[in-house]
């Protein structure tokens, strides 16, 4: 029922932009977000958005990240730019709280994010 995309291997500095698809039921009830787990961390809240587009951010992502939904294509997008070594996680996407995976279905497959030299 999430299926995040947009991962992959950038320099420090640089951007990319993470899509995530919901079900159409998903979109419409919930507030969303993304989550991130480092190796060896707990995953964490990166960014949320509600279904009126208010949002909010993690102290460590402000200024860097953005988070934005298209409610007609039923997906949620996290424009990462400023890209620095510890933002190297998995990204996952979920309702805000998370209810997949907690309350049912599960947590998507995530979407890797390497930031290297």
């Amino acid at each position: 029922q999430l299926v995040e995309s947009g991962g992959g291997l950038v320099q420090p500095g640089g951007s990319l932009r993470l899509s995530c698809g919901a079900s159409d039921t998903i979109f419409k009830i919930y507030n969303m977000a993304w989550y991130r787990q480092a190796p060896g961390k707990q995953r964490e809240l990166v960014a949320r958005i509600t279904r009126l587009r208010s949002t909010n951010y993690a102290d460590s992502v402000k200024g860097r990240f953005t988070i934005s939904r298209d409610n007609a294509k039923k997906t949620v997008y996290l424009q990462m730019s400023d890209l620095r070594p510890e933002d190297t996680a998995v990204y996952y996407c979920n309702t805000d709280p998370p209810k997949l995976g907690v309350d049912f279905g599960s947590w998507g497959q995530g979407t890797q994010v390497t930031v290297s030299s």
